[in-house]
């Protein structure tokens, strides 16, 4: 899990405007679950996916669809992308301009909390949202996943 933290804290070293939504948002609420990679729902403004290429230069991002293309963000890419996923040489981190039962990047945003870490401040997607948007998915991981953190949340409000 360490690789996904350091992506996640060059994100936060990027100035990217993301919140962090998936398996490594429940694993930071609480949920024992191992996650492979890095969700985050983001603005699709061009500047917004430069500070995106920027955090991971050095990490030779390709996108995962077609590893033999390389992120090269241009107005053009700008103009038609919803979201990016992307493979770096640490991990993968999958950028959405949505979530599933959540909305856009605004309603995500209206749906998350500021955690301070010692590399800055981090967004991310409050429990009742994860756990609605976990549900909408549907997958059999997504499903354990809404177990653990209804059962999170249960031992948290007692």
């Amino acid at each position: 899990m360490q690789h996904l933290n350091q992506l996640l804290e060059r994100l936060i070293k990027a100035e990217v405007e993301f919140v962090l939504v998936g398996g490594l948002a429940a694993a930071i609420h609480g949920s024992s679950l191992n996650t492979r990679d890095v969700d985050v729902c983001c603005r699709f403004t061009e500047g917004n996916l430069k500070r995106i290429q920027a955090a991971f230069h050095d990490l030779h991002p390709v996108h995962r669809a077609r590893p033999d293309i390389a992120l090269n963000v241009t107005p053009e890419l700008c103009a038609g992308l919803r979201n990016l996923y992307l493979k770096t040489d640490i991990g993968i981190v999958d950028c959405l301009g949505e979530v599933l039962a959540i909305g856009g990047y605004d309603e995500v945003l209206g749906h998350s909390i500021i955690l301070e870490l010692p590399v800055g401040s981090l967004r991310i997607l409050d429990v009742d949202a994860l756990i609605k948007a976990k549900e909408a998915m549907g997958r059999p991981h997504d499903l354990i996943t809404v177990q653990h953190l209804r059962a999170l949340k249960t031992r948290t409000s007692r």
